[in-house]
């Protein structure tokens, strides 16, 4: 069973300062998921690697449509 973890619900828009793209949001998350993976068990590894794999995928199909 996998666990849901609740985030905040945003009170105040984000400023000039946190803007950012999309692209650049994606490759973060996939350099973050690769550093997590590295620090989990197992299970949570495969998950992490996976979904990786599916940022990574839709990462570059997205640059190839530029």
């Amino acid at each position: 069973m996998s666990n849901v973890i609740p985030f905040k619900k945003r009170t105040a828009a984000l400023g000039p300062a946190m803007d950012i793209d999309i692209i650049t949001a994606v490759d973060a998350a996939i350099r973050d998921l690769r550093d997590i993976a590295r620090e989990c068990d197992e299970h949570v590894r495969e998950q992490a690697e996976e979904c990786r794999r599916m940022l990574e995928r839709a990462l570059s199909a997205t640059v190839r449509e530029l």
